[in-house]
């Protein structure tokens, strides 16, 4: 029996093939009636998907079923550490190294003792026109969930 195929290899098909028929993360999104930032994490192995959703976009994409079996698998959720010193990658953590606790003093502040979730969460990323410089913005919207002793 062929074992499931990885998280990062079934990652890497979906890539290409979306460069290969042209498609944007966005359209996939759309084509999926999913948000445009989880069905991108989702893609690249960060969350699992519905088999229904995962042979959709395989469909879309003209990927087989050991793809969509990779996709709607369990994964194991983080960053490759090579990834990390990746520019883009890096400025996050940058940002929130310098921001991170100043944002929990607010935190604690408006809410009171507790953190953001990371799993009810939603995550939005925009563009924004500005005269000097187009603007990238990321909106992080976690539910507080306070410590309960």
């Amino acid at each position: 029996m062929e074992p499931i195929m990885s998280k990062s290899a079934a990652a890497d098909r979906v890539v290409a093939a979306r460069i290969r028929r042209g498609l944007t993360w966005a359209a996939i999104a759309d084509a999926l009636g999913a948000p445009l930032v989880w069905t991108t994490a989702a893609l690249l192995g960060q969350h699992p998907m519905t088999a229904e959703q995962a042979h959709q976009v395989c469909d879309l994409l003209g990927l087989d079923d050991a793809v969509a079996e990779s996709l709607s698998r369990q994964p194991a959720r983080g960053a490759d550490p090579a990834l990390m010193s990746d520019p883009t990658i890096y400025r996050f953590v940058e940002a929130i190294s310098v921001y991170g606790p100043a944002l929990k003093e607010l935190i604690h502040e408006e809410f009171g003792d507790g953190i953001m979730s990371a799993i009810n969460f939603k995550v939005d990323f925009a563009r924004r026109p500005d005269p000097d410089g187009d603007r990238v913005v990321i909106t992080f919207d976690g539910k507080f969930l306070d410590y309960r002793w």
